[in-house]
């Protein structure tokens, strides 16, 4: 075990079963590719309370498995007040959940709310779209967009903690 300390990562969406179970699944299968699962934990979190104690959308399960990402042992809560001290990074889909995010946000932990997709530059989405009310191709979609993002977060936490 290290004696570093841990960093956490939670991710952040409306309802917690679609995008942020997906972003936490696949951030956690790149903190085990990096060997990096004993120095970095993620979660994730809606900023609603829709669905709090159910797993994540089948649509989204099936997608991520497909990419040899399981989702089955999430299920979705909504953010806590103590997230906002717990965590070391606090990373919203898109702007909406950013805002409300923000609202809630103690300022002394404010330095923590990022989007996701600010770690994908090259990419010219600003946001994790909602693929709730899509169809099949919209949870592919996503999973394209926070695998690139993933990585640039992973890249820019192992820069600023030196791993």
């Amino acid at each position: 075990m290290s004696d570093r300390p841990m960093i956490s990562v939670l991710f952040v969406c409306m309802g917690n079963i679609c995008r942020s179970p997906t972003a936490q699944g696949v951030f956690e299968q790149l903190l085990v590719n990096n060997d990096l699962a004993a120095v970095i934990n993620a979660d994730s979190a809606g900023t609603h309370a829709y669905h709090i104690g159910e797993k994540p959308d089948e649509r989204a399960s099936a997608a991520a498995l497909k990419r040899g990402v399981n989702l089955s042992s999430q299920k979705a809560r909504r953010i806590r007040p103590d997230d906002f001290h717990e965590f070391n990074y606090i990373i919203a889909m898109d702007r909406s959940n950013y805002e409300d995010l923000a609202s809630n946000c103690p300022p002394e932990h404010e330095s923590k709310l990022l989007l996701l997709m600010d770690f994908a530059p090259d990419i010219e989405v600003n946001e994790v779209p909602d693929p709730y009310y899509g169809g099949a191709t919209g949870f592919e979609r996503v999973l394209d967009l926070i695998e690139q993002a993933s990585a640039g977060l992973l890249a820019h936490i192992r820069q600023q903690h030196k791993l």
